[in-house]
Formats: C-alpha cells, sequence, structure tokens
C-alpha cells in the first residue's frame, strides 16, 4: 500500500519529491525516505525518517539534499517492523537504490541466494532483494535497463518499483506488476509515482502503465517495454482539474469535510443518469441496455467499507427479483464457485486498485460470467481499464482513510444499479419513477441529516472512555450498523461488533451491560416492530441505547439510558444511505475526542494494494 515517486528533470527534484509523497500519505506513513544523485559529486544521497512525510520534510530542512535524479517513498510496513533501518529507499553498494509497493513472495529464496553471493542485509525487508538483485545484474552488464528486466524476471509477487542508478545518472527506471504505476510527462522532465495526485502540481499528461510494463525514463524521452520485453506504445491520459489540489476547506479534519460533501457529490453521481422521475441508460454505456437484458443474477466482489455497501445492494436487487450474492474479495479469489448463467461480476472500490478486488476480476473471466462491471471512484484505475462496463461514482478525492462519500456515493451507484435490473424484471413505469424520485430527494434528505452533527457531538462524549460498542441493524439496515461499527473502530480504536438485531439473544445480549453501549438505526419499515421489541431486551439487561429514528416513529424508549435523535422522514429505499451519515459523525465525533488521528489512523491506509 505504498506510496513511490520519482523525478528527472534540468532541475533540483527534492521538492516535487518531497510534496508528491505529502499527497501519497493516504498510502501509509510508517515511515518515508528520499535519495537524490547529486551531480555535483555523483553520489547518491539518502535520508530516511520514522513516522509521517512531516518527519522527513523537517530532516531535509535541517540537512538538505538536492538532485536532478531521485526517488522517494512512504511506507505502510508489511515485512520489518517500521523503522529508519527498514524504510525506503533501499540501497545497494552505494550504487543502485530502488522503492518499492506491493510483496516480494520469493524473497526469502532470493536472499539466501544474494548472501551466498556476498551480499549484506541491513534490513528486514522484502525490499531490499530487489536492489541487490538489480545492483548484480548491473555488475554484469553494465545497462541498468538490462538489469531491471533480468532481476523483475526473477520476482514473484506483487510491485510497482522505481529505480536509479550513480553509475547510470541519466536514467529512472520503472516496472509494475500487480501495483499501481503512473508516468508523468513534463518539458524535458518526467516523473514517476502510485497515481496521478502526487504529480499534479507539475504535470495534467500521464501514461499508465499496464500490467507487466517497464518504462526506461530519461528527461527528454521515455520508452515502454511489455512483460515479453518488447517496445509498446500507451495512450496518454489528462488529468485535468480532478489531480488538483485537495484543502481541508476550513474543516477540521479531511473527514468531516468529506462527510459535509455528501450532498453534492451525491448531486453529482446522480447527474445525468436520473432526470425528472426517470433512469437514464446511457449512463451505463451504450452497450449496457443489450447486455443488462441478458442479465440473470448479479454476483458483487468487494472488500472493507465497499463490501458493506454491496451487502445493502443485495437487499435491494433480491427486492426488484434479481438474485444476487456478494462476497468478500479475499475469499472469493481462492474459493472454487460455480457460475450461474447469466450472472454480472460487480466489483466495487472506491481507489480502483485494491489488491484482492483486482485478483478477483481477473479471476473472474475464467469463470464464465456474462460480463464485469466496476463501480469505481477512480477513472483511471486499472479496475475501470479492465471491467468492460463502468460506473463512476464521481466523488471525488477522498483524503481521510475512513471511507464516508465514497460509500455514500457507491450505494447511490448501486440503487441506480438496482432500478436498471428492476426495469427488466417487471418493475413498472410508475413504481420506478416513485423510486427515481426518492433518489433525487436524496441530496436534502442528507443535508437535514447532517444537521444533528452538533447533536451527535454531545452524544459522542458517552464514547470518550468506552472500549467496546455494540451495532443493530435489520435487513438493509443491517449492513450499515456493520459499516457503523467498522468506522468506529476504524478511527476511535473503540472495539466495535454489528450484528442484526434478531440475533442478539444467539449470543452477543450476554456482552450487554451499563458499560456496552448499543447503537440502532430506526427507519420506518417492515421490520421497526421487530427491532423495537430486541431493544427492550437491551433495556431489560441494562444497556445503554443510542437510537438513530426516523421522525415519524415512536420508539416508545424513554430514560436516563435511551438516547434518541430523530432525522427527518426517510424515504424507504434511500434510508440505508441516510442513516449512514449519524454513524459517521458518531464515530468522528468519538475518535475526536479520544485524541486519535482521525485521517490517517495507526495500522491502515486508504489504498490497499498488496494481499
Amino acid at each position: 500500500m505504498c506510496g513511490i515517486v520519482g523525478a528527472i528533470a534540468e532541475r533540483n527534484v527534492t521538492p516535487i519529491l518531497l510534496e508528491g509523497l505529502r499527497r501519497l500519505e493516504y498510502r501509509g506513513y510508517d515511515s518515508a525516505g528520499i535519495v537524490t544523485l547529486d551531480q555535483r559529486d555523483q553520489r547518491l544521497h539518502r535520508t530516511r525518517t520514522v513516522g509521517k512525510v512531516q518527519a522527513l520534510a523537517e530532516r531535509l530542512r535541517r540537512e538538505p539534499v538536492r538532485g536532478s535524479l531521485g526517488i522517494a517513498h512512504t511506507r505502510w510496513a508489511t515485512h520489518g517492523e517500521p523503522s529508519e533501518r527498514n524504510a525506503h529507499p533501499h540501497v545497494s553498494n552505494d550504487s543502485v537504490a530502488v522503492v518499492h509497493n506491493g510483496i516480494i513472495e520469493n524473497y526469502r529464496e532470493l536472499k539466501e541466494e544474494l548472501i551466498a553471493a556476498g551480499y549484506r542485509f541491513e534490513s528486514d525487508t522484502d525490499t531490499e532483494v530487489v536492489a541487490h538483485l538489480i545492483d548484480q545484474r548491473m555488475r554484469e552488464t553494465g545497462d541498468l535497463l538490462a538489469a531491471m528486466q533480468q532481476a523483475v524476471a526473477r520476482l514473484i509477487g506483487a510491485y510497482s518499483l522505481g529505480v536509479i542508478c550513480r553509475d547510470d545518472p541519466e536514467r529512472l527506471i520503472a516496472a509494475r506488476a500487480g501495483s499501481p504505476l503512473v508516468l508523468g510527462i513534463g518539458i524535458e522532465e518526467h516523473f514517476i509515482a502510485s497515481d496521478v495526485f502526487a504529480l499534479a502540481p507539475v504535470t495534467q499528461t500521464f501514461v499508465f502503465l499496464e500490467e507487466g510494463d517497464l518504462a526506461d525514463v530519461r528527461r527528454e524521452s521515455f520508452t515502454l517495454y511489455d512483460r515479453e520485453g518488447q517496445v509498446v506504445e500507451r495512450p496518454l491520459s489528462y488529468a485535468g482539474q480532478m489531480a488538483g489540489a485537495v484543502g481541508k476547506g476550513g474543516y477540521r479534519h479531511f473527514m468531516l469535510k468529506e462527510i459535509f460533501e455528501q450532498p453534492a457529490v451525491v448531486a453529482e453521481t446522480l447527474e445525468g443518469r436520473v432526470h425528472q422521475g426517470r433512469l437514464l441508460e446511457d449512463g451505463f454505456g451504450p452497450e449496457a441496455p443489450t447486455l443488462f437484458e441478458q442479465v440473470q443474477g448479479v454476483h458483487i466482489i468487494a472488500c472493507g467499507t465497499s463490501y458493506h455497501a454491496g451487502l445493502v445492494a443485495r437487499y435491494w436487487l433480491e427486492n426488484l427479483g434479481v438474485p444476487c450474492a456478494v462476497e468478500v474479495a479475499s475469499e472469493y479469489r481462492y474459493r472454487r464457485g460455480v457460475t450461474p448463467p447469466g450472472t454480472l461480476f460487480v466489483s466495487i472500490s472506491q481507489s480502483g486498485e485494491t489488491a484482492d478486488t483486482l485478483a478477483a476480476l481477473r479471476a473472474a473471466r475464467e469463470r464464465g460470467y456474462l460480463s464485469t462491471l466496476a463501480i469505481c471512484n477512480v477513472a483511471e484505475s486499472s479496475l475501470v481499464r479492465e471491467s468492460a462496463l463502468t460506473l463512476l461514482t464521481r466523488a471525488g478525492r477522498e483524503v481521510g482513510v475512513a471511507s464516508t462519500k465514497a460509500f455514500t456515493t457507491q450505494l447511490v451507484a448501486l440503487r441506480l444499479l438496482a432500478l436498471m435490473l428492476g426495469r427488466r424484471r417487471g418493475l413498472s413505469e410508475q413504481a420506478e419513477a416513485a423510486l427515481v424520485r426518492d433518489l433525487e430527494l436524496l441530496p436534502r434528505a442528507l443535508e437535514e441529516a447532517l444537521q444533528l452533527d452538533g447533536a451527535i457531538e454531545r452524544l459522542a462524549e458517552h464514547f470518550a472512555e468506552k472500549h467496546h460498542a455494540l451495532f443493530l441493524g435489520r435487513g438493509p439496515q443491517y449492513p450499515i450498523a456493520m459499516e457503523g461499527a467498522l468506522k468506529l473502530k476504524e478511527i476511535s480504536y473503540i472495539h466495535a461488533e454489528a450484528y442484526p438485531a434478531g440475533e442478539l439473544k444467539h449470543g452477543p445480549l450476554a456482552l450487554v451491560d451499563a458499560d456496552m453501549p448499543v447503537v440502532c438505526v430506526l427507519p420506518k419499515d417492515d421490520l421497526l416492530e421487530k427491532v423495537l421489541s430486541n431493544l427492550q431486551e437491551v433495556r431489560a439487561r441494562g444497556g445503554e441505547l443510542f437510537l438513530f429514528a426516523d421522525r415519524e416513529v415512536d420508539t416508545h424508549l424513554s430514560g436516563v439510558s435511551t438516547h434518541v435523535l430523530s432525522l427527518g422522514a426517510v424515504p424507504e429505499s434511500i434510508a440505508p444511505i441516510v442513516f449512514a451519515v449519524p454513524l459517521q459523525l458518531l464515530a468522528y465525533h468519538a475518535a475526536v475526542l479520544k485524541g486519535t488521528d482521525v485521517d490517517q489512523p495507526r495500522n491502515l491506509a486508504k489504498s490497499v494494494t498488496v494481499e
């Protein structure tokens, strides 16, 4: 999940690399480092620090380095604890420097081979073997490109690599296999990075490396090679404003800003896809209507928050007569499943670079699916490029590690998909129009939910000293409870579990006491009375209740141990999307009170690009 950036130019690249790292910090922040080749002494100069990029920036202010060629890295630790010696870049014989995102699965075998050849290892990482392997091949070939080609041929696993060499100062070599990598094109200068956002200050023109590609990058030009070593061309992409700078806009944290952006980004998701109570099919692509006529069922694959969105969609699809299965990507890819005829494979990812989801998509091609559809927020991502159909969520850049606006826009996209397929399962024109009108009301409903922010902030004070919490829901609100529990544990470090409310008596009720808050959402739906009965069971055992209810719901619950906040009257079809918002705010304010790093919680990264 690490972030890498590299540059070759006439000017000093250190500021470019440092700004790139700041923009990539969402990918990991256990340590950071930079190495530059200074043409004045023809030496590699490396600086590394533990912790966030700011620590590296402070070190560089005290001990500046410069050079017109350099690579840099911000780390999410896999092999080896977060420490300076395990921080990238890794250097071999003061000659070859490497930055790496991914996992080298055969590093132990390679390490033993290199130790036998006389190489000394300074770190516990899998990456150091790459540096030594390239150095070994460089000594044999005298050419960095050939050395790189021979080295990557030995690697098993996922990687994006940036490599520079003291003895070849006019060249930056990059390679991609399983992890994202983009080449930025400037005027007599070129760059590499894990995503386009890292390079937004210096270029808006990019080439996305494809699986197995290797790039030989110089100041004036670049050459791309495929996995067979043949010269290839890849199309140019122009990022425009999408890759532009992102600020907090006066909010204390990116997460809070992104929570409050949800009415606007949901409206953007709907733009051009619904109009005056009608669902517009063109939003799915010109070939989608014909394909959807053949769909007999849907198989949704995702991870984390995106998986929860898929679970909500299962209720929607099945309610409209469309069979649906939902599975965690990391399990799907290692299971021999049976694909029913006419099944549409749907993958969901904010980044479009989630390793397990990408691997699942690639496996799906061999399993007889009708077609593939990606629901994603990043148009340039691998998931989008490798799927037959795409529905972009248009959430804009999400910086906070805990996903918020990406989740709600995924739900909107899935609602559109459900209605599209429901149309082919007998959903009447009148019923469809009513459901589309509900979607058109959604931005306003989200704005009303956000007005509870102050009340939720006060409510969160009850969580400041808690260590456990239980979230309950039924029907499509059960996955929302799962998402609420995930948000709380992600950023506040409070252990939280989610259960279907009807399962209380099958175990969780044993945990309920005055020190374990119970959180539940209460829309006005067919399961309301059953959920209220379940909550009475909690009350009878001394549990403290935190309820978010539709204003038309009478909970019949009161007292010092019951806290009720009322939302506006919310149509049942969009209730899961609206009720997700107060749970996001609850997690946020609890985390602030506990003093955690809200935007960059410990041990996590935004984009999970390793297995």
